[in-house]
């Protein structure tokens, strides 16, 4: 009896060990239940599959769209038991092809498992896709409002591959979306701005997507990178002003600094002006890469060019780029963690994943105990657990950009229209406008009766444009007649007519005003 005793206990502690060396995320999860969706739909605005099929060079009859398998986690209500880790890998087989049978997704996916689990650590793998997750599949939404993250995944990687950081989110109260990094016609992604832009517009339609949603609070929108992703989404940020904060894990804005920085392959749109929203970098300990370090150890690139941004830095404990991926760290032998245990390099992703939830909590929740946290954690002395350091480098001040020059001109009023221009223009000599769209916003304004501030924004027409557009005096002529400027309208109306004689409007209202038009 002592002798099976001793067996039993000593099989006991065996298996207790071997779970132990399996990935458990170390980050306490929140105090919401977590659901999970997959949404199989399409981005008909863009193509996808070629017209003939580039192997049998045969008419494509399939949908061409481009298909955009959406995985949703969502704080959720319900019990029951969790899913687990295999039922995301068998998302993968339905990536790009919607139409998979059961049989064909379960033949896939142990494909792939296979593939993963043929090295001499194949029973933890397999342990590990039987590990239980936090999510329930297709549970009821809890009632309310909750900001949104958009992951963008590394370089053609599955939409699943950061589950468990996904998960974690979920559950401290945001709607997670993802879809698989897809390349311009095919799932291997192209190493190019194209590729980059191509899953950009990805994350444009799923901030769109997150709007059907109810339980989405679409104003406070957030977009988290890895590797990759953490490229495309700095595109996709730089185009919609709808996203309101950025997460880069370990991403390539330096490995890929030629497509942000200015240069002739560089997206045009990607400026210092344009990115001025709060940015958590997180990367491993490394080289600081292109150029000199600056003073937090940032190279000569984007990072170190943002101005108008709180860019926030942390450097991770972590040995490799993979262990910001909990896909890797699951699926990864044992020889590819480089000296550290299973352990250690969970510890580093939930201390990821803690950094990632106190930044969105702080900036885009704004939540004002995780600002305080995050104060606490910048204090000199008081990097958290499992950074290396972590410090801020503040905004200098607004971005000189059009939606900053509307603030002020709410502010200020429309009798400061020049000066805020002026102030603005010389931060950023691109801020500009077009003498049309001054015209028009002029007569917008004449329209709704606001003649004194029509006057304003079309005397500002004609100082960025003296002597070249006939309509800006006419519309300044106008704009002056109903603000009750008799003299100033017709000296407006003749400089249209000096400029174009066959200006009709400009001669019929100095004829109505009973002056000549010399």
């Amino acid at each position: 009896m002592v002798r099976t005793l001793s067996a039993l206990l000593l099989a006991y502690f065996l298996v207790d060990a071997a779970a132990a060396a399996d990935f458990q995320l170390s980050a306490a999860p929140g105090p919401y239940r977590v659901g999970f969706h997959v949404r199989q739909q399409y981005d008909r605005a863009r193509i996808y599959q070629p017209a003939r099929n580039p192997v049998t060079a045969q008419a494509t009859g399939a949908d061409r769209s481009r298909p955009l398998q959406t995985l949703v986690w969502y704080p959720a209500i319900g019990s029951g038991a969790a899913m687990h880790y295999r039922d995301y890998v068998a998302t993968v087989a339905t990536e790009e092809e919607f139409s998979r049978t059961p049989d064909q997704v379960r033949r896939a996916t142990e494909l792939l498992v296979e593939g993963r689990a043929a090295g001499p650590d194949g029973a933890r793998v397999r342990r590990e896709l039987e590990q239980r997750v936090r999510a329930l599949r297709d549970a009821p939404e809890r009632p309310g409002k909750f900001p949104v993250v958009i992951y963008a995944p590394s370089h053609s990687a599955y939409a699943m591959e950061n589950a468990d950081l996904c998960e974690y989110l979920a559950s401290q109260g945001y709607i997670v979306v993802a879809s698989a990094s897809l390349g311009p016609r095919s799932h291997a992604m192209t190493a190019d701005l194209e590729g980059a832009e191509a899953q950009a517009a990805d994350i444009g339609f799923l901030v769109g997507y997150a709007h059907t949603l109810a339980q989405a609070d679409t104003g406070r929108i957030g977009v988290i990178g890895y590797s990759w992703g953490a490229l495309a989404n700095v595109l996709a940020a730089a185009r919609d002003d709808r996203i309101r904060a950025v997460v880069s894990l370990d991403g390539s804005l330096r490995a890929a600094v030629e497509y942000v920085n200015g240069g002739p392959r560089a997206a045009r749109y990607v400026t210092p002006e344009s990115l001025d929203i709060p940015l958590l970098y997180v990367n491993r300990v490394q080289g600081a890469g292109q150029g000199a370090d600056d003073e937090n150890g940032i190279g000569t690139d984007l990072l170190a060019r943002l101005r108008y941004a709180d860019v926030y830095l942390a450097t991770m404990d972590t040995a490799s780029h993979m262990d910001f991926s909990s896909w890797s760290l699951r699926m990864a032998p044992d020889a590819a963690l480089r000296g550290r245990t299973r352990a250690q390099a969970a510890q580093a992703y939930g201390a990821t994943a803690r950094t990632v939830q106190r930044f969105l909590d702080a900036r885009l929740k704004d939540d004002a105990a995780a600002r305080r946290q995050l104060d606490a954690d910048l204090a000199p002395g008081a990097t958290p657990p499992g950074l290396v350091s972590f410090a801020l480098r503040r905004a200098t001040g607004a971005a000189p950009t059009m939606d900053t020059f509307l603030d002020q001109l709410g502010q200020q009023g429309f009798a400061r229209i020049d000066a805020i221009y002026d102030g603005l223009h010389a931060q950023n000599p691109d801020l500009s406008f077009d003498p049309l769209q001054l015209h028009d916003w002029g007569m917008k304004l004449l329209r709704e009766g606001r003649a004194a501030d029509a006057v304003r924004v079309l005397r500002l027409g004609v100082r960025l444009y003296p002597e070249r557009f006939d309509f800006l005096y006419d519309g300044l002529g106008e704009a002056s007649e109903a603000a009750g400027e008799r003299d100033a309208a017709i000296a407006s109306y003749r400089h249209a007519l000096a400029l174009e004689p066959a200006r009709a409007h400009a001669r019929l209202r100095l004829e109505a005003l009973g002056a000549a038009a010399q």
